[in-house]
């Protein structure tokens, strides 16, 4: 099956976007080619684009403080292991401590890295990490494979916090909801969503044997799901067919 997210506000959908980046990075870091680690680096800096958001930390440090509290509301429940809570609790509390200390905006501490910096001016602009425009940068890409695996670890140990704290906070999300299965009737699918709950994050699951792109929208109250199929002609068209898929509303 494949799995399609949703977001349903943007504090989400900043999560959904390091997430998918962090996991990236680690893939590219693993790699031992330079091109890889040249993709890494530049994942880097989009992983600071992105966490430049103002508010990303408080927004973090506030959801991680949330789960805290829900998690201690199971305490004295029989169905709940107490060492399988104190230990979920310990961890965000761990995540939490570690996202505290960080100094200002995820990354600032890369910003004072002058090589790094210059690196990043050059990367937006095409073809701007040519060996004449970057030579210092060139070298570094000839060094062992090693040696740069070291140094993107060193650098990415400083969004370690950040990343560690998003994966836990999406993974009790996700573990929030409950699927159901759903039909879309001549490729088209509504569902009013329950009042008096605020949902975060729908999931939907499709089998790829049917060659069908969900084309997704929705708010509090409604969200709607438009069936596309990628034809020869390398354009989307709307499906026609009556189509069973998976849906879970995570909150």
């Amino acid at each position: 099956m494949i799995l399609y997210e949703y977001p349903f506000n943007e504090r989400i959908r900043t999560y959904l976007r390091l997430e998918h980046l962090f996991r990236r990075l680690g893939e590219l870091i693993a790699r031992p080619h330079p091109l890889d680690h040249h993709y890494a680096l530049t994942t880097i800096f989009e992983i600071m684009d992105v966490a430049t958001r103002a508010d990303l930390k408080a927004d973090v440090m506030r959801d991680l403080d949330r789960q805290k509290q829900a998690l201690a509301a199971y305490r004295g429940n029989p169905a709940i292991s107490e060492a399988a809570l104190d230990q979920a609790i310990a961890e965000l509390d761990a995540c939490f401590k570690a996202v505290n200390k960080l100094p200002g905006k995820a990354g600032q501490s890369l910003t004072e890295n002058d090589w790094l910096m210059s690196i990043r001016s050059r990367a937006g602009i095409p073809g701007g990490t040519c060996e004449f425009d970057l030579p210092a940068y060139y070298a570094w890409q000839h060094e062992s494979a090693e040696r740069r695996q070291a140094d993107l670890q060193r650098w990415a140990s400083t969004l370690a916090p950040l990343a560690e704290s998003i994966h836990r906070l999406l993974r009790l999300l996700r573990e929030s909801g409950a699927p159901q299965k759903v039909m879309a009737s001549s490729g088209q699918f509504q569902q009013a969503l329950p009042q008096g709950r605020s949902f975060q994050l729908m999931q939907l699951r499709i089998d790829p044997t049917l060659k069908l792109i969900p084309e997704i929208s929705g708010n509090r109250l409604m969200v709607s799901v438009r069936l596309m199929r990628h034809d020869a002609d390398d354009k989307l068209h709307a499906s026609s067919d009556d189509t069973a898929f998976e849906v879970t509303l995570c909150c």
